[in-house]
């Protein structure tokens, strides 16, 4: 199953282990579920995860994205001509509408009101199912 991760899912994740965004990511790690991409939602994974807040290592970053990279599908979206609140949020929006996949975020009200956006305890429900 394809799907697009927000950076706020892997940071909590990573952050806070044994919440639905950890289990959404071991699913990743795991390979039962496969991370849809783009160079800009690469680009921001490697951002946030570099700010000096979260502490963590270059070489966990590095093996993360590496991960990520490898494991998941890279794409090129087109871009949607849809106001954001932030235009930095788009980009997953546009990956997963071009993907025709679900979007798992920690930040529903940012995106538009859409099946694909669904946080990732519900994700959990429905992957499950």
């Amino acid at each position: 199953m394809l799907v697009v991760l927000d950076t706020n899912v892997l940071v909590s994740a990573l952050w806070s282990r044994g919440g639905s965004p950890s289990h959404v990511l071991s699913l990743a790690i795991n390979g039962h579920i496969l991370p849809c991409h783009d160079y800009r939602i690469l680009a921001e994974y490697r951002e946030v995860l570099r700010r000096p807040r979260f502490d963590f290592k270059e070489w966990e970053i590095a093996d993360f994205l590496t991960n990520i990279e490898n494991s998941g599908i890279s794409v090129v979206a087109s871009p949607i001509a849809l106001p954001f609140a932030d235009e930095d949020d788009k980009k997953f929006y546009e990956v997963a509408k071009h993907c025709g996949v679900k979007l798992i975020t920690g930040n529903k009200k940012h995106f538009p009101l859409d099946g694909i956006v669904i946080s990732a305890a519900d994700f959990l429900v429905e992957f499950t199912c």
